[in-house]
């Protein structure tokens, strides 16, 4: 094996190091922003009960419902409502077509 002049092996040592920490330095960069959103140290963090901060709800289609949000299931099987007879002639109409499903 051949050895390695002492110069070479300080300017390769150097290159080695010069390019860790330009590495470690763009993870830092990328995954700094990540790491605080995901420990909520920002200002507007949620507190430790977990309830979120007055005007920061998720959009519609992303929340959980509360309690008085859902309808009740009083309603579900009254036969006099519309919705409940219309739900039944369709019932109606997908037994004749499902068969045994």
């Amino acid at each position: 094996m051949k050895k390695i002049p002492k110069k070479k092996m300080q300017k390769m040592q150097n290159k080695i190091a010069t390019n860790l920490i330009a590495a470690t330095a763009f993870m830092i960069l990328l995954g700094g922003p990540a790491a605080i959103a995901q420990t909520g140290g920002g200002a507007g963090s949620q507190g430790a009960a977990g309830q979120s901060p007055v005007g920061r709800e998720a959009p519609v289609g992303h929340r959980q419902p509360r309690a008085d949000q859902v309808p009740s299931e009083k309603n579900l099987s009254d036969p006099n409502n519309p919705a409940n007879k219309e739900d039944l002639a369709l019932d109606r109409k997908i037994k004749s077509i499902c068969r045994g499903c």
